[in-house]
């Protein structure tokens, strides 16, 4: 299922775009080089008794993609995915944090992210329910974290910042909780999900 899913899905030229100006539309899929990786992450929302969260990683500083980043569990789709996304983000989430996928219930798929660095991420939002336990991966994760769906939800907490890449200032969508800097591709389909949600609630 679709969570008011756009086929044309969303990427950083496609934000910048929308931001400096430009041919791209957010959205369009002409600002993407071809061969881009096929990649899936679970966007898990935790059923805490104050409210759902959102359970999200910080990378380890060693890795070759996106070091010491903030990050949804996942990864590239692997043969044994057979195509499947949803397959994907449950396999990746598993060896990630330990959390089995029959914790996991997949409620749909958010937009596609192309992500400057060459990757097409497909979001599948996914439920837990407590009780569960964790066991992260040391060599990918350096700590797993939630944060209220409701901070999430709200729009003040979504902030287009710039970082200079190949000497160009570029726009990306951050969120900041406590001393966690939430940034770029994860942002982004965080906004996407706040999106979703407040038209489903409208």
């Amino acid at each position: 299922m679709a969570l008011g899913y756009d086929p044309r899905g969303r990427s950083d030229a496609a934000l910048e775009a929308m931001v400096d100006g430009g041919a791209v539309r957010p959205g369009d899929r002409g600002d993407r080089a071809t061969g881009l990786t096929a990649a899936a992450v679970l966007v898990p929302l935790v059923e805490r008794p104050d409210g759902l969260t959102v359970m999200l990683t910080k990378r380890t500083a060693h890795l070759a993609h996106h070091p010491g980043q903030i990050s949804f569990p996942g990864g590239r789709l692997e043969p044994e995915d057979r195509g499947d996304p949803a397959t994907c983000a449950l396999r990746e989430t598993a060896e990630e944090v330990g959390l089995a996928p029959e914790r996991v219930q997949v409620l749909g798929r958010l937009d596609d992210w192309a992500t400057g660095t060459g990757f097409i991420v497909t979001p599948m939002v996914g439920a837990i329910t407590p009780p569960f336990t964790l066991a992260p991966d040391s060599f990918e994760v350096d700590e797993v974290f939630e944060v209220p769906l409701d901070f999430v939800l709200d729009q003040a907490n979504h902030q287009l910042q710039r970082r200079e890449v190949r000497g160009i200032q570029r726009p990306f969508w951050a969120l900041t909780w406590g001393d966690k800097l939430i940034w770029g591709a994860t942002a982004g389909i965080l906004v996407n999900l706040s999106e979703v949600l407040a038209h489903r609630d409208g």
